[in-house]
């Protein structure tokens, strides 16, 4: 990941308030992490997992409980943000399986390759498909030859009058979480200046550019969707 600022700022205020905010996307979040458990079921008893752009680290959580000999690397740039990460991971007793960075991709030290990463809802902030198909590329580069990788994005709808429909849902979803009408503008002008939403198809192009098979997709709900996909052998 490059060393860039995501046009969302995640403060103390804002990373507080970040789960309760995304409550009613629980039941779906749930489900993305249950077919997480499923795909990642393949991975060594002690495999090592690398998640970029962890956030409040629930999805580290979640996999953590399913795997209980597995180590986990979190990677966010908001210190705010992996604040909460490092306390939930004390709350479920799992701090000795983790290790924190702050920061991106670039300036995480050298280590062993990991044996799969996540990466959800990360790389639509990224405006460009080179500079999107480079930071799978650094993904792939911290991960041995087959290694797994999940990924989730904000999508385009499949045509104007659809993505509009979905648009409205979405933004009713945020009302019904207890966003305000000042957040929600935000959101309108971020999906207009910041998110980078492409077609499934032109997503799954970036990802496979980036070093790895043709991406698979598994789940989808609203504008989220999730592949998984190998890192290609290497040279």
């Amino acid at each position: 990941m490059q060393n860039q600022q995501s046009p969302i700022l995640f403060d103390q205020k804002a990373a507080a308030s970040y789960d309760e905010k995304t409550a009613l996307w629980a039941s779906g979040r749930d489900a993305l992490f249950s077919l997480m458990r499923l795909i990642f079921a393949e991975l060594p008893a002690e495999a090592r997992i690398l998640c970029v752009g962890v956030g409040t680290g629930t999805e580290m959580i979640a996999l953590a409980r399913a795997f209980p000999q597995c180590q986990f690397t979190a990677i966010e740039p908001a210190s705010a943000m992996l604040d909460i990460c490092r306390q939930k991971a004390e709350e479920n007793g799992i701090t000795s399986r983790c290790t924190f960075h702050e920061g991106y991709l670039d300036s995480l030290p050298a280590s062993d390759p990991f044996d799969a990463a996540t990466c959800l809802l990360v790389s639509q902030f990224l405006q460009e498909a080179e500079e999107r198909s480079h930071f799978f590329g650094q993904i792939a580069q911290r991960l041995r030859p087959g290694g797994v990788l999940i990924s989730s994005d904000l999508v385009l709808g499949m045509s104007p009058p659809v993505h509009q429909s979905l648009f409205e849902v979405w933004l009713r979803m945020l009302g019904g979480s207890g966003w305000s009408e000042e957040d929600i503008e935000k959101v309108r002008a971020a999906w207009r200046f910041h998110i980078a939403a492409l077609t499934p198809p032109e997503i799954e192009a970036i990802i496979a550019a980036g070093g790895f098979n043709t991406p698979v997709l598994f789940f989808q709900t609203l504008f989220i969707h999730a592949w998984f996909s190998k890192r290609t052998a290497a040279d």
